[in-house]
């Protein structure tokens, strides 16, 4: 029997314990999407205890807290910090095959240097240590990203934000990991929220103009990404229900705004129609740019109408929706190609049965703009575990070039979570070592490593263009 998490966990060969650790655990990390926040990074952040690090935000755990049967106090509510860690203790010891479990536990062997079992009864004990080495100036959160080996994060940035705390990064040369901006415009997009004339008010206040028309807010769209590439941005991120594709005219788009902003309601079929061209619209603008467009959808968000109201959204109430229908992908997709204006493009579904569609219509669109042009992203969210990432690399090495895979993310709240690259690298390596040693694939160690390397850290560098040594 193996060991619980020792130094060859999720390591089943030979070929695969030489290439995590002659390879993978090596390579630095390139974190470039997140939802990290650049305030706490700015003014290096140090945490009082474990819940705050691990509970603060994390709505993956308040999920399994509340399968069990976890009352809401000790998970949003007000209860203690140190009781919320005991609730949190009691739950893990029933996580059996749920990556919370691994992650958790990665985490405490990483940063705090324990490698015992978290549960109900070594609760005190964990909270005791992971207290007092948080006290340390090692755990800062500066730090904490400096020990993880990271190089260059990616956060993620409202059109409207002055971006003023990645200015303070930016200008202190005492830190040399490079925190960027992601623009996230869904606000802007999303014109069927009641609350979307009091953004178009904010975006125009930060663009300096008035927004009235669609022709408005595309000008003043330009302007933000302008200010953002000056912030050395080359990635933006939206979330999209799904990848629609409704095309209509100018003068109909304009009606259907001049509608919205007049507060009059709109169609289902006129918020299509107006996301489309709005996707159409940024799609463009970032191949002018020469950016990075990622397109995540699958989700269907705030299910739980009771608990929306009282926690607001990203408290874990959020699941899978299965319509994404591929056609209008791909007719989304066409309509930028067809005039040279597709951007670089990372398509991640929520529903793991979209990972064949997707790795057919990366396909239809790849060309020598760049390698690996048209990305399937890592699996995401609910997918982000040992099943979920082998599919997904499974499906692309099927369907696609595998050795271009830009590889994995955190997706994350925490400056803990980098150990998710760990746990990713493992999995990559087990599964490309079993390929080797069924005979699959040659052992040719040069490039093995090249492929490790490169789906690690290289890859990335090498397609948002980050101003990065490749290893």
């Amino acid at each position: 029997m193996k060991a619980f998490m020792d130094k060859d966990f999720l390591l089943s060969t030979d070929t695969a314990k030489e290439l995590y650790h002659g390879v993978a655990a090596n390579v630095p990390i390139l974190d470039y999407h997140c939802h990290i926040n650049p305030q706490e990074i700015a003014e290096d952040r140090k945490f009082e205890n474990i819940t705050q690090v691990w509970l603060g935000g994390d709505h993956y755990k308040w999920r399994q807290m509340r399968s069990n049967g976890v009352d809401e106090y000790y998970i949003t509510g007000d209860a203690p910090d140190r009781e919320k860690f005991q609730k949190w203790a009691e739950t893990l010891e029933k996580a059996i095959g749920n990556p919370l479990f691994h992650w958790s536990h990665l985490e405490l062997q990483r940063y705090f240097g324990y490698t015992g079992i978290l549960n109900s009864e070594t609760a005190e004990e964990v909270w005791n240590l992971c207290n007092a080495k948080l006290q340390e100036d090692s755990m800062s959160v500066r730090n904490l990203i400096k020990q993880s080996g990271v190089t260059l994060i990616c956060t993620t940035d409202d059109p409207a934000d002055d971006l003023s705390w990645h200015k303070v990064i930016a200008a202190d040369d005492t830190f040399d990991v490079k925190v960027l901006p992601a623009w996230r415009p869904d606000k802007a997009m999303n014109l069927e929220k009641p609350d979307y004339a009091d953004y178009l008010a904010k975006l125009g206040e930060a663009a300096q103009m008035k927004i009235k028309t669609f022709a408005d807010l595309k000008e003043a769209l330009k302007k933000r990404l302008a200010f953002f590439e000056s912030m050395g941005c080359r990635a933006s991120d939206h979330a999209l229900e799904y990848v629609m594709y409704v095309p209509a005219s100018e003068e109909e788009l304009e009606t259907i705004f001049a509608k919205r902003v007049n507060g009059e309601a709109i169609t289902r079929e006129e918020e299509l129609k107006f996301k489309t061209a709005f996707m159409l619209f940024v799609g463009r603008e970032y191949a002018r740019m020469g950016w990075a467009m990622q397109l995540h959808y699958g989700c269907k968000r705030d299910n739980n109408v009771t608990m929306y109201n009282k926690l607001g959204p990203d408290t874990g109430y959020d699941c899978i929706n299965n319509y994404a229908p591929s056609s209008q992908t791909a007719d989304f997709l066409n309509a930028l190609i067809t005039t040279n204006e597709l951007p670089k493009t990372i398509i991640y579904s929520l529903n793991p049965n979209d990972d064949e569609a997707i790795g057919t219509i990366l396909g239809c669109f790849q060309n020598s703009d760049a390698v690996g042009k048209i990305q399937q992203g890592s699996a995401w969210w609910f997918n982000d575990n040992k099943t979920g990432m082998i599919k997904q690399m499974t499906s692309l090495a099927n369907l696609g070039l595998l050795g271009n895979f830009i590889g994995m993310l955190t997706d994350s709240r925490s400056f803990l979570s980098y150990s998710r690259h760990e746990y990713f690298r493992r999995i990559l390596c087990d599964l490309i070592g079993t390929w080797v040693e069924n005979g699959e694939y040659p052992k040719d160690m040069k490039n093995l490593e090249k492929i490790v390397k490169g789906i690690s850290y290289n890859n990335a560098v090498r397609y948002f263009g980050f101003d990065l040594e490749t290893v």
